[in-house]
């Protein structure tokens, strides 16, 4: 009898959970403010290298993401001065529960209310009531070649994205960073996931361009700029993607 107790608590709890996720994410994607996103550093390793790096960033950090928000919005014809705010939160000290990897839907499920439970407890921005979160874990360059696999989840609107303790990367960082937000507002890959390569036509930024290849920007949710069959190239800075239609439609600035 317990058991059937706590299964039906658990369900109310998720039933609850995701009400209100989904109402969030219906007034986000409604575009009707300025997306509030709240951006927290960590130290990802715990090197002095990434400690350095965190306690030398500045609130305007991370504009570069809501240029690029602005800048497509006006491309498109848009009438959104302000797509997204960005604030940048104080340092959080405690690391970030992990995705599970190859995780069963249960695993997952589990893993959504433990990082909710974990941001919560660690939510903090004077000034702004966040809709979308962003715990970026910087890494030390010299001890790192590779990163993990970010993750950007809708339920929640929280992202986990890794990235380097360098100013040298401080714009490969903010490619990842928008690339997660995006995934919070609903927005899927457009990539392959075996291979990397942007999937023709909803990965690629200019699918009409004749000839195709190459390409001359990355679709933001495919991640590289297609230059050949069998070759992409990673964007260096936002200034080097776009939102393509796919996307657009995705998080509401376009119609289905």
């Amino acid at each position: 009898m317990f058991k059937y107790l706590r299964i039906a608590i658990l369900l109310v709890i998720l039933a609850t959970v995701a009400e209100e996720a989904w109402l969030a994410h219906s007034h986000a994607v409604s575009w009707s403010r300025p997306l509030q996103v709240a951006i927290y550093p960590i130290n990802g390793d715990g090197s002095a290298v990434a400690d350095a790096y965190l306690r030398g960033l500045q609130p305007r950090a991370f504009k570069s993401i809501e240029d690029f928000f602005a800048d497509e919005a006006r491309r498109r014809g848009l009438d959104i001065h302000r797509p997204v705010e960005i604030a940048l939160a104080p340092i959080v000290a405690s690391l970030p529960p992990q995705p599970p990897r190859d995780g069963s839907a249960i695993e997952n499920l589990l893993w959504g209310l433990k990082i909710r439970y974990w941001a919560w407890r660690h939510d903090g921005v004077p000034g702004m009531r966040p809709q979308a979160r962003l715990f970026v874990l910087y890494f030390d360059p010299a001890t790192h070649d590779a990163l993990p696999h970010s993750v950007g989840s809708e339920r929640g609107m929280i992202g986990l994205v890794n990235a380097f303790a360098t100013p040298a990367m401080a714009g490969s960082n903010a490619v990842v960073a928008a690339h997660e937000l995006l995934h919070t507002l609903g927005a899927t890959d457009k990539y392959d996931l075996a291979s990397d390569q942007p999937v023709f036509p909803d990965g690629y930024a200019e699918p009409a361009r004749a000839p195709r290849l190459p390409q001359q920007f990355a679709e933001i949710m495919a991640g590289r700029i297609p230059v050949s069959e069998s070759d992409a190239e990673i964007p260096a800075t936002l200034g080097a993607c776009v939102i393509g239609d796919a996307t657009a439609r995705e998080i509401g600035w376009m119609k289905p």
